[in-house]
């Protein structure tokens, strides 16, 4: 994996999009209130609940997996509230419909970077299976051979994945998007935009996370400014500190990869590399390579399903939309990006 170069940068160069919330505002009715602060209140919760308590659970597999899992939440609680708003599709303004569009394009590619970077760490998966074979063993003709498998083990991690680089301009798109468009004078566009706002600036911090951890580059790390206004500032704004100062450290150690689990496993294979020189590997100091062999496997998997799960949702939502669309009539223009295209190279079946 390529290593950093510059720390993290800052992303917020257009504006105060909340301004677009709080200006000339409707009076909103006590359900649209209600319906409001819930929504923020549970996306405050669900923020906080990603505060790492130890420093020690940045950039782990178990992290990335329970912010993916949050993700998904988020995004299906924003469809309760538009169903709860009762806000028809034939409702929405056009270009509503064309950023929700793009966006869930974007993200949709996110994904499919995502799943082919965790493709690829699993099929390491073999090496280190070949190795661990052979270390049990304990045979000394077969120690040779698991040391190649150790060796390519590692070339295989730090090789670069293609499917990473587009990462940056993606995310960098994403952030233009936060600045929202003006809705008209309508108590639901109001509360829509709002919550909107809240779920898009939760995802793309989330995502810059996951590019940065995949792809060893802190210039994928993002770095939003929300107001103080917003219920669940305090919650995004401490969540983002404490992860941010961390990572930055973590950029800076001169470590094989920034992920945990796959730093455990490259600190088993350096323990044991003087036992496999010497021709003999005790039982005993092969136990702690086969746990965080073990605990990386799993890890990786749980992220896989969760990416999997926002994946479905992304175009779940996109089908719905495009659908509802068609049946309204709407411009052919309008429905031009097919959801297969936005799934790339992902073969899901869809």
């Amino acid at each position: 994996m390529a290593r950093p170069q510059d720390p993290p940068r800052g992303f917020f160069p257009f504006g105060n999009p909340f301004k677009n919330l709080s200006s000339k505002n409707p009076v909103l009715s006590s359900n649209l209130l209600s319906l409001l602060n819930t929504f923020e209140t549970n996306l405050a919760s669900s923020i906080t609940k990603l505060v790492p308590k130890e420093k020690s659970q940045i950039l782990t597999l178990s992290w990335m997996s329970q912010a993916m899992a949050s993700l998904c939440q988020t995004h299906n609680a924003i469809k309760t509230l538009i169903t709860d708003l009762e806000l028809p599709v034939s409702d929405w303004e056009d270009k509503w419909v064309d950023v929700y569009l793009d966006i869930s394009v974007k993200l949709l590619d996110l994904c499919n970077a995502f799943s082919s970077e965790l493709s690829r760490l699993n099929q390491g998966h073999l090496f280190l299976q070949f190795a661990l074979h052979n270390l049990g063993t304990n045979a000394p003709q077969n120690l040779p051979k698991a040391q190649s498998s150790l060796d390519a083990w590692k070339q295989h991690i730090v090789s670069k994945n293609p499917r990473l680089e587009s990462c940056h301009a993606i995310l960098t798109s994403l952030v233009q998007t936060l600045n929202l468009p003006k809705v008209k004078n309508s108590a639901k566009g109001k509360v829509l935009t709002r919550a909107l706002y809240g779920v898009k600036v939760k995802t793309l911090y989330i995502s810059g996370v996951f590019a940065a951890a995949f792809s060893g580059s802190s210039q994928n790390l993002v770095y939003v400014t929300v107001s103080n206004e917003l219920p669940w500032a305090p919650s995004f704004m401490d969540m983002q500190n404490t992860m941010n100062s961390e990572i930055k450290n973590i950029f800076l150690a001169d470590g094989l990869t920034v992920m945990k689990e796959l730093e455990a496993v490259d600190s088993g294979v350096k323990q044991l590399a003087p036992a496999i020189q010497q021709g003999s590997i005790d039982p005993i100091s092969l136990q702690p390579l086969k746990d965080s062999v073990t605990e990386l496997t799993s890890g990786i998997d749980l992220v896989s399903k969760e990416v999997d799960c926002f994946f479905k949702i992304l175009l779940s939502g996109r089908d719905t939309l495009l659908e509802n669309l068609r049946s309204i009539g709407a411009p052919t223009t309008v429905l031009a990006t097919s959801p297969k295209k936005a799934a790339g190279k992902k073969q899901r079946g869809f």
